[in-house]
């Protein structure tokens, strides 16, 4: 059980994927009330200034930079400083397994899942970001943490808020669970107006500030299909019980609808510093600078169905999680190839969902859709299922720069 917090006992924390924007923020609260906190570790991909910065500013013990071109430019940056340095993905589990009490895990991606499996499997806290840890091996990851009595914090905004409204009853008197989706940049395009989009239309978020990835998600809503497989093993609840509302004011995150006709519903500004809070001072809530919700100013909050024609990523995303199996590690890796494929330049929108779904289908047919038995077995078939996802790619590109 986790214990309130002793200010004579510093809580003891690692930053995976400190330079990203959920690692920004939560530097940010960490420098708030710096006393209450000491910082091991802080990694991340490559940017190697901005990593050294991160940790001479928290004072970190160690930084461990992923991509080992970057390792002499962040040697550099911390010599005489007396931080240690380390580069590779090797060197990043190595951090993961530094015994602290709070681990975020928010490195973008598959690429996130060994080292956060490697806090995990260390036990502790860990604020999990990184959705895809859930997408690509769900059933092995909750196993490993439970066997390692790790606790799973939900800092997503919406699995975070779900898991404040789940406090208000039993689990077997949910009904349902309702992530809610801002409708991205998209919410009033035309399926043809969607199809013509281009990258630079389709990263104007309207509500949050996020990585280009997830703001791809975002717009063509496979974000909100991998937060229902997210949600579906952090409360244990089956396709059935879970739904999505667009609410494109984005203050409620989620709600919960129990037996009795009661929903709770979780409400609070559009800034992820609340939902890290909320993980980073557990059981305890911290005091934030984060401007309060002003419900008087909104003035209205209006949600609206999901236009499934529009937005056939979330389809795909539903499918898979009632078939399961390895499904949604395909599907995961397929959507960040064609992500990435978009985004440079190699694919149009709608060839997002388009080769995600023949990915699934040239999976299924070479049997690879078994359920992966550990995070390593899910490793294996999400790299399988990327080098079926580059050979589906259109040459030569669909449209040009």
């Amino acid at each position: 059980m986790t214990t309130a917090y002793d200010k004579s006992n510093p809580r003891s924390v690692t930053l995976l994927g400190a330079t990203g924007s959920i690692g920004r923020s939560t530097v940010d609260l960490l420098l708030q009330d710096p006393d209450r906190y000491t910082v091991e570790a802080v990694a991340s991909g490559n940017d190697a200034k901005a990593l050294a910065e991160v940790a001479k500013t928290l004072k970190a013990k160690i930084a461990v930079v992923s991509n080992p071109s970057s390792y002499n430019e962040l040697k550099e940056l911390l010599a005489d400083s007396g931080i240690e340095t380390a580069a590779g993905e090797e060197a990043m589990c190595e951090a993961a397994t530094r015994k602290v009490d709070w681990t975020l895990g928010a490195i973008a991606g598959a690429a996130g899942l060994r080292p956060t499996i490697a806090a995990v499997r260390r036990g502790g806290m860990i604020g999990l970001a990184n959705k895809e840890c859930l997408v690509c091996a769900g059933e092995a990851f909750m196993r490993d943490a439970r066997e390692a009595g790790a606790e799973i914090l939900p800092v997503d905004s919406e699995h975070n808020a779900i898991a404040q409204a789940l406090m208000s009853g039993k689990a077997h008197e949910v009904s349902k669970i309702i992530l809610t989706a801002s409708g991205g940049p998209f919410r009033t395009w035309t399926r043809e107006q969607i199809a013509a989009a281009k990258p630079e239309h389709a990263l104007k978020h309207p509500t949050w500030t996020m990585g280009r990835k997830v703001t791809i998600d975002s717009a063509s809503l496979m974000n909100k299909g991998l937060e229902l497989i997210e949600a579906h093993h952090l409360f244990n609840v089956g396709s059935d019980q879970l739904d999505v509302l667009v609410h494109p004011q984005s203050v409620v995150h989620g709600l919960v609808s129990f037996s009795d006709g009661s929903v709770v519903a979780g409400l609070a500004p559009a800034d992820m510093r609340v939902p890290i809070a909320h993980c980073l001072g557990w059981p305890d809530r911290l005091v934030t600078n984060v401007t309060p919700l002003d419900l008087a100013k909104v003035g209205s909050l209006t949600f609206e169905p999901v236009d499934h024609a529009r937005f056939p990523a979330l389809k795909l995303a539903l499918a898979a999680l009632d078939e399961g199996g390895g499904i949604p590690t395909i599907l995961n890796a397929a959507n960040e190839i064609a992500v990435a494929a978009f985004l440079d330049h190699k694919l149009d929108f709608p060839g997002i969902p388009h080769l995600v779904e023949t990915v699934i289908g040239k999976a299924k047919g070479k049997g690879l859709a078994r359920t992966p038995q550990s995070v390593e077995d899910a490793l294996n078939l999400d790299r399988e299922a990327r080098r079926l996802a580059v050979e589906e790619l259109p040459t030569p590109p669909v449209f040009a720069a």
